[in-house]
């Protein structure tokens, strides 16, 4: 199927419950344009460098999310533009995020990267950290960032009850966290191969590239 069918058959799979993350990585820009001529506007990049490479080329009503590992001495290369960084998972770089953002005038959406997968690779936070973080006395004096919600990514795995338990527990924790930060509304998970059950499990945005885009070139 094109890009266009594509993008079409998961947001009718995902009937406005949540929002799609359209994950261009390594994607083309003539790709990318195939998805917003379509009406697509919210884009998922990885890596800082090709992030802005694509931010400065392609369309400025684009909402670029940064969804990879952002290390701290790149924040400000994204600061100016951004809407969403996924994947926060220290309290030196939400530090950082602040500093940079106030620089540009700016409150930037961050979400806080909650550890729920099994491997050592994958990062993130502690239910703990996030816990202390948010109700940590500095981040209120932050005005440069709004904690908009958490993400969390799970085990790559065929155990599809694994990955149930796994947002299932995720969604449990934003669910009791609200009750205290009901300014948390962003729950970010699933991606191409696990979507459909994070938004059973109440994802309200998804994280979608090969499946939109087909494999990496």
């Amino acid at each position: 199927m094109s890009i266009v069918e594509n993008i079409n058959k998961i947001n009718n799979e995902i009937s406005e419950t949540a929002t799609l993350v359209a994950v261009s990585k390594t994607k083309p820009n003539e790709s990318i344009h195939e998805a917003y001529d379509f009406g697509q506007r919210i884009f998922g990049e990885n890596k800082v460098q090709e992030l802005v490479q694509k931010y400065e080329e392609l369309p400025k009503d684009i909402e670029w999310h940064l969804i990879g590992h952002l290390q701290t001495n790149k924040v400000k290369f994204i600061a100016p533009f951004i809407s969403l960084i996924h994947a926060v998972d220290s309290f030196k770089l939400l530090k950082e995020i602040n500093k940079q953002a106030i620089k540009n005038n700016r409150i930037i959406n961050c979400l806080l990267q909650v550890k729920i997968a099994e491997e050592e690779s994958k990062f993130g936070l502690t239910k703990n950290e996030v816990e202390d973080i948010i109700n940590s006395e500095e981040i209120k004096e932050f005005k440069g960032i709004n904690i908009a919600g958490l993400m969390g990514m799970a085990t790559n795995s065929s155990d599809k009850d694994q990955v149930k338990e796994e947002f299932n527990s995720l969604n449990n924790f934003f669910t009791q966290l609200k009750t205290q930060h009901p300014t948390l509304n962003i729950l970010s998970m699933g991606m191409s191969g696990d979507y459909k059950i994070a938004i059973e499990q109440g994802s309200n945005m998804i994280r979608v590239g090969s499946t939109i885009f087909g494999g990496r070139l």
